[in-house]
């Protein structure tokens, strides 16, 4: 009789990527808490919370193709921690910066660009290493459990985030009573917290993957850098409907419906509440997402999945439209906690059609155009959201992406038939003309 195999997790190799992860997540977190906050209390603007999203977008879509071509090129685990390290320093940048009070609104557009650069090779990198560490009849449940550690962080990185900058005027008395330097306390001492504690955690993500020990690949043609290999993983996604019509459901959805960048507003304006508040606005959508992600790992999604795919995405427009509409506290997080569980279900989805249908030698390109249709949902949609809630007040800018959400889904429909009547995870679409893609 075959000998069980041990559990994932009591598996050093994807132990150390789980917690690799789970601690850089919440470090990036936390930057992102701070970074909005800070940006928010100088200018009290919300086309200055919109334009963090753009400068972290717009790099990372320079950059996506040739990102993905030396990941698929280079040692991934290498290029990750070099990616993890140089965080960790912008982190303890930041945190001097502001102590010193020389932070301004030009110096978060900056630091928001060089983070958008780092994870044009973060996402690649990390989403190519993952199916090197465990065998493929395992992916599924490793990339379950690595949302899990992703989701875990998204809602302690937040909360642990506003409390510390809530916490800042008690540490700067703190500091100020045990003998401050001349020109008194602290400035911006809950910025330094966070920022501090985030480059502990991109340090402890980065001593985990050192630690790694990632079995060698199958030896690759070393293709020099060109427009064909460059954009092979476009070509791979633009050839396969389903997988297509997946990824851009997600892409046009979350960059109507996403409200991130005007969370500090309603934390402050609409709920009455501050960073702590804040902390658990983002954190919110990661409680719901959690949930999910424990519940599809016992009861997965077997069939019709395209079917869930897009009542998912469906249900997630309809929590935006509650989460804008609402004035307390309660019902805010429990529509942000729903959307979260919506939004997993689409993720694990996608991200299983992703996976399962691309060849090891074109994880890094393809994951880096991924990444892109990710990033576009995510950045770009905090300035959309900022755009139209300078024109339309934060109220009416997310009731409206929440509707445009549910129209993208009705068009999705339409438009991606093959995707509206998909039924099976494993057998994503394959056509025999995609075969010649350059890898």
């Amino acid at each position: 009789m075959a000998r069980p195999e041990p559990a994932l997790l009591r598996q050093p190799g994807f132990r150390r990527f789980w917690l690799a992860r789970a601690a850089s997540t919440a470090a990036g977190q936390m930057l992102m808490v701070a970074l909005g906050w800070q940006m928010y209390d100088l200018t009290g603007s919300a086309w200055d919370l919109g334009l963090v999203g753009l400068a972290q977008f717009v790099p990372a879509l320079l950059l996506a193709l040739p990102a993905g071509h030396q990941v698929d090129r280079h040692d991934r685990r290498r290029v990750l921690a070099t990616v993890l390290a140089l965080q960790a320093v912008v982190a303890l940048l930041l945190a001097g910066a502001s102590g010193a009070g020389w932070l301004g609104r030009g110096g978060l557009l900056g630091v928001s660009l060089l983070l958008g650069a780092l994870r044009a090779w973060q996402m690649p990198a990390s989403q190519a290493l993952l199916p090197q560490l465990v065998p493929a009849q395992r992916l599924p449940q490793a990339l379950a459990l690595s949302s899990a550690a992703l989701q875990g962080a998204i809602i302690a990185g937040p909360a642990l985030g506003g409390m510390l900058y809530a916490a800042g005027p008690a540490f700067s008395g703190m500091l100020h009573a045990a003998g401050p330097a001349p020109g008194g306390a602290l400035p911006a001492a809950g910025a330094v917290l966070v920022y501090g504690t985030a480059a502990a955690g991109f340090a402890l993500a980065l001593a985990n993957v050192l630690r790694l020990r990632v079995p060698a690949a199958p030896p690759r043609a070393h293709e020099p850098a060109s427009l064909a290999t460059l954009s092979a993983g476009l070509r791979f996604i633009w050839q396969r409907p389903v997988v297509l019509g997946a990824v851009s459901l997600d892409l046009f959805a979350v960059l109507l419906g996403g409200a991130t960048a005007l969370l500090p507003i309603f934390a402050r304006d609409i709920l009455a509440t501050g960073p702590a508040g804040l902390g658990l606005l983002r954190g919110a959508p990661a409680v719901g997402a959690l949930a999910m992600s424990l519940v599809l790992a016992r009861w997965p999604v077997r069939r019709r999945c395209g079917a869930w795919l897009l009542g998912a995405v469906a249900l997630y427009g309809l929590t935006m439209v509650v989460f804008g509409l609402s004035s307390r506290l309660w019902l805010s997080l429990a529509a942000l906690a729903l959307s979260g569980a919506a939004d997993m279900v689409s993720v694990v989805i996608r991200q299983s059609l992703v996976q399962l249908a691309t060849p090891d030698a074109m994880r890094g390109r393809v994951s880096a155009v991924n990444s892109v249709f990710i990033g576009a949902s995510n950045q770009l949609g905090e300035f959309e959201s900022g755009a139209t809630a300078a024109w339309l007040g934060p109220v009416g800018s997310v009731v409206l992406g929440g509707v445009g959400t549910g129209l993208v889904v009705l068009a999705w429909t339409a438009l991606f038939p093959a995707l509206a009547r998909h039924d099976r995870l494993d057998r994503p679409d394959r056509p025999a003309e995609a075969e010649g893609v350059a890898v």
